[in-house]
């Protein structure tokens, strides 16, 4: 069910769910948060779900953080142990399915740990990347968890103390995004994303993302030692059986998603 600041559309095997804040420049509100927390976590028991598509309404901006105008963006109840942007970041990689931002324009603060959370994003090239916080006194402290391994150091902590923004050119050669493509077409771009990850396996890039992400703080021992275990039980399931005896009987493969 779509709510008034997060529309939510399940179009067969994709769930797309849009910020809709437009004259707001698709600030961050609790109801967002609070809505993209609860279709993460339920993507982990729905078997037919194959991606999920994060975007934002209208064409000027994909996110541009915390709503500064009303006054409360930091406020905490302290009595929480945790708060809700980093509940977001955990339901995003507790998700074994794929994320895809499609940044449709501007993303500022808070709106880079959204996009952090995206495993590819592609955005329309009049976009601009920021992490402005410094210039109101704070510090970009949550999102540094998610976008610490996606951003080389000086890069990140250039636009953590400057606060000036970067082209959506420049968020491409950082690492930030998969692909920057005219306005124009950025829909037939996440379609043809799509479409080369909806025809695979299923099993394989669930258990793929999941092991991705597991091995990101391991060390090389630890990680070789973690990967030797997955290949193996990667191997026992039935997508595997199928993908091999498809290849062999050089046909397309029937995905059980087992």
């Amino acid at each position: 069910m779509s709510e008034p600041h997060l529309l939510v559309q399940r179009d067969q095997n994709v769930l797309t769910l849009t910020i809709n804040r437009p004259d707001q420049r698709n600030a961050i509100s609790p109801e967002v948060m609070s809505g993209v927390i609860k279709h993460l976590l339920a993507s982990r028991v729905d078997a037919k779900l194959r991606a999920i598509v994060i975007t934002a309404a209208g064409e000027k901006a994909f996110c541009a953080g915390a709503d500064l105008g009303s006054g409360k963006s930091f406020q905490f109840d302290y009595a929480e142990p945790r708060l809700p942007m980093p509940e977001m970041f955990r339901a995003a990689r507790a998700t074994n399915v794929p994320i895809i931002g499609r940044v449709n324009g501007t993303v500022m603060a808070g709106g880079m740990g959204l996009l952090a959370i995206c495993d590819l994003a592609i955005a329309a090239e009049h976009a601009q990347f920021g992490l402005p916080e410094v210039k109101v006194g704070v510090y970009p402290m949550q999102v540094l968890a998610v976008l610490q391994h996606l951003i080389p150091r000086r890069r990140l902590l250039q636009l953590c103390m400057t606060g000036e923004p970067i082209t959506a050119v420049e968020a491409l050669d950082i690492g930030l995004l998969t692909r920057v493509v005219p306005s124009a077409q950025l829909n037939s771009a996440i379609e043809t994303l799509l479409s080369q990850i909806l025809d695979k396996s299923p099993t394989a890039i669930r258990r793929g993302k999941y092991a991705t992400y597991a091995i990101e703080t391991m060390s090389f021992e630890e990680s070789l030692n973690f990967m030797e275990g997955q290949i193996g039980l990667l191997a026992a399931t039935q997508d595997a059986a199928e993908g091999q005896l498809a290849f062999r009987e050089k046909r397309k493969p029937v995905w059980s998603g087992r």
